[in-house]
């Protein structure tokens, strides 16, 4: 199978300045390493009418293309289903009946990372399992025989994170983000992820349940975000940081991608251009300081 990087937007509304660079880095670091670029909607949750077709049209407006079809995770059902089958015969999972402030009220076990799920249901007897299935619906949980991991990123080095018994399928029946991924990255021949390094601390996890399926760690790549003058990461409430509020006041898609490039030490112009003086070593290690430019 040939390798592959990939861009993954979730369908939740336009894409903003943020994640359109990541976009482009993801783009330049596939191709600069001879590899396919593909693009995947993760379209599980937060799904809003109209915004894929608006998140390809903005992807190409700024010279992001991919090479083959675009995947959504909507028709990939049957794949997350086997690897929670069979995880779930090897005795590594179990249902957990847990309501989210049940989860944050809860004392943590001893020595348990902060934020790690406290392993309230890992013991439950098949009794106490059936009294708790007549009250709420039950997610799925990884049975989770380590506390962290480590993992190797071509910007941080080595990352060692926090692995608890994270949620397989949450109560709705809804595969989790951390498998889905998982599954569809080494089913696609993805085996580079460049994306924003707030989602490296999930990083861990996703490596382990990877080694624990069998499957290959794909290489990670976590660039720096882009925050507002604050120095919180870019949201739209922070005034025209979409294409098309840009383009309202008088900014075209064509210098909000040069923008971009100059963010990361680019030349202007397509990203066939730029691709060629693109040396990820050389990238900014700080996050890019959005500032609305004047048309």
């Amino acid at each position: 199978m040939t390798s592959a990087g990939r861009f993954a937007p979730s369908p939740s509304g336009e894409l903003h300045v943020g994640n359109l660079r990541t976009a482009v880095l993801a783009w330049l670091f596939a191709k600069s390493s001879g590899r396919k670029f593909l693009l995947r909607v993760e379209d599980l949750d937060r799904i809003r009418s109209g915004a894929e077709a608006e998140q390809l049209r903005d992807l190409q407006a700024v010279g992001v293309s991919w090479d083959d079809a675009v995947v959504r995770q909507t028709e990939r059902g049957a794949l997350y289903d086997a690897a929670i089958e069979r995880l779930t015969a090897e005795g590594r999972t179990y249902e957990c009946f847990c309501t989210r402030r049940e989860i944050q009220e809860a004392p943590s076990a001893p020595h348990a990372p902060q934020g790690a799920y406290p392993g309230t249901c890992r013991k439950l007897s098949k009794a106490e399992r059936e009294i708790r299935h007549a009250t709420r619906p039950a997610s799925i949980r990884l049975l989770s025989e380590v506390s962290e991991w480590s993992v190797e990123d071509q910007l941080h080095g080595q990352y060692v994170g926090v692995v608890d018994d994270f949620v397989l399928r949450r109560n709705d029946g809804v595969t989790a983000y951390n498998l889905a991924v998982v599954v569809d990255d080494a089913a696609q021949g993805i085996d580079q992820v460049v994306r924003g390094d707030d989602l490296l601390r999930s990083t861990p996890r996703q490596a382990y349940l990877a080694q624990l399926l069998g499957l290959s760690v794909p290489k990670y790549a976590h660039v720096p975000l882009v925050v507002n003058h604050d120095g919180v990461r870019l949201a739209k409430r922070d005034g025209a940081v979409t294409l098309g509020d840009l383009a309202a006041v008088g900014i075209p898609p064509g210098k909000v991608r040069d923008l971009i490039l100059e963010s990361i030490r680019l030349p202007a112009g397509t990203l066939e251009e730029a691709l060629v003086h693109f040396r990820p070593q050389e990238l900014p290690g700080e996050p890019w300081v959005w500032k609305t430019p004047r048309a």
